[in-house]
């Protein structure tokens, strides 16, 4: 049994707050356009949120850099649909603006075509 004197500060407890309490249960982002390798970065230095939250805090820190959402996730140690409905609250507060990645090379069948010939060719 834990007991209650102690408090919760080993990493075995995982997190005490579950992913759809941050994003308050919602499942989907406001901005459905955003992909794991969408860069996002701060509009402003120090802004002042409206928020409270401290992940929105923290997303808006790491973000003075540009990040990938993928790399928000995991420096956050977040799902990464949780990380997508955060940023996407940002983004539509005006705090960060985002730019999508290029589209996948490996879904393009000419570049396919063309790096296996260059292989032939070796």
């Amino acid at each position: 049994m834990i007991d209650p004197r102690k408090p919760w500060f080993d990493e075995a407890a995982g997190p005490l707050v579950r992913p759809f309490a941050v994003t308050r249960g919602r499942t989907r982002s406001v901005r459905p356009d955003l992909g794991m390798l969408t860069q996002v970065m701060t509009t402003q230095v120090e802004p002042d949120l409206r928020r409270l939250e401290p992940e929105y805090r923290e997303i808006v820190r790491l973000c003075e850099r540009p990040q990938s959402i993928a790399e928000i996730s995991a420096r956050l140690h977040l799902v990464l649909m949780v990380a997508k409905i955060l940023v996407g609250d940002l983004i539509a507060d005006g705090y960060l603006v985002f730019r999508t990645a290029a589209e996948d090379p490996s879904t393009d069948i000419d570049m396919l075509w063309a790096v296996l010939n260059g292989i032939r060719k070796l």
